[in-house]
């Protein structure tokens, strides 16, 4: 058995509210190992409407209710398993709240070890009005006020994180950190979510360059970069061009992310920095 080193190390993940997230099934793979774990998401009355959401239908009303969630069922799966788990409401799109968040889980949890930025803000944009061209989602010409949106949530804000992360790391001399970062697959060209693609190709970047600059604080910086994962959005008719997409015959399962979540924060992935994993079970391989 692999020992991966994470007992009572406290990790925060963002955007883990929704029961059938990856953020939530990275805050229960690193429970599972011991760790102690922050749940910071956005407010429900301060939520937007989302990428991906079935007009209508169950599978529109399952996703919609996953992703207004407060958090609590995916707290009290945590502490059902025997995790010291809290949650943490903040708008990362508020770069004072993406430090003063650190405070209030210090306070509680004690200091951050581990970061996992997996927070989003998706609505579909393009430069040609059209449809997406495999989910049918309806994609409205790029703006400002989209793309700014996209930014300031996708890049600035896990930019801002880390920054924090890193200084307080060096504030305690604390010697060890890891930093996951979450992009996707299609983010060096994402026709149909260019706003989205953009802005999470912007953060791969910025964690390339974090991993360099602060690997003398002990911190390696990673980035997963996920094919399709059924987290509620994908719905029964889109199902079959979904898996279809991939070599296995299938769309990614939150847990197949969060696998590899886990190695990234252990022990055994210290000498593992600067790289995105593509994790779309073979459907991009380079």
């Amino acid at each position: 058995m692999i020992d991966a080193g994470l007992t009572g190390r406290v990790a925060m993940v963002t955007g883990s509210n929704s029961p059938l997230g990856i953020g939530a099934a990275i805050a229960h793979a690193l429970g599972r190992e011991g760790a102690r774990v922050a749940l910071a998401f956005l407010p429900t009355a301060e939520r937007p409407e989302q990428a991906g959401e079935p007009e209508e239908g169950p599978d529109a009303r399952m996703y919609a209710a996953a992703t207004a969630s407060d958090g609590g069922e995916v707290l009290a799966g945590l502490h059902e398993a025997d995790v010291d788990a809290r949650r943490f409401l903040v708008d990362l799109a508020d770069p004072a709240a993406c430090v003063e968040v650190f405070d209030r889980v210090e306070a509680v949890l004690g200091p951050v070890e581990i970061l996992v930025n997996n927070a989003a803000y998706c609505v579909p944009d393009t430069f040609v009005p059209q449809r997406d061209p495999v989910f049918y989602f309806d994609c409205a010409v790029v703006d400002a006020a989209n793309l700014d949106a996209h930014f300031a949530v996708n890049t600035r804000a896990p930019a801002i994180l880390m920054a924090e992360f890193h200084r307080r790391v060096l504030q305690r001399a604390g010697g060890w950190g890891r930093i996951v970062n979450l992009s996707t697959d299609a983010a060096p060209q994402f026709a149909g979510e260019v706003s989205y693609g953009a802005t999470k190709y912007a953060l791969e970047s910025l964690s390339r360059s974090a991993a360099q600059e602060m690997a003398s604080a002990g911190i390696t910086v990673n980035t997963i970069a996920p094919g399709p994962v059924q987290t509620g959005w994908i719905s029964a008719e889109m199902r079959a061009e979904a898996d279809a997409l991939s070599p296995f015959g299938r769309v990614g399962q939150p847990h197949d992310i969060a696998d590899i979540a886990v190695f990234l924060a252990s022990e055994q992935a210290r000498w593992v920095s600067g790289q995105t994993i593509y994790a779309g079970g073979g459907k991009r391989m380079y």
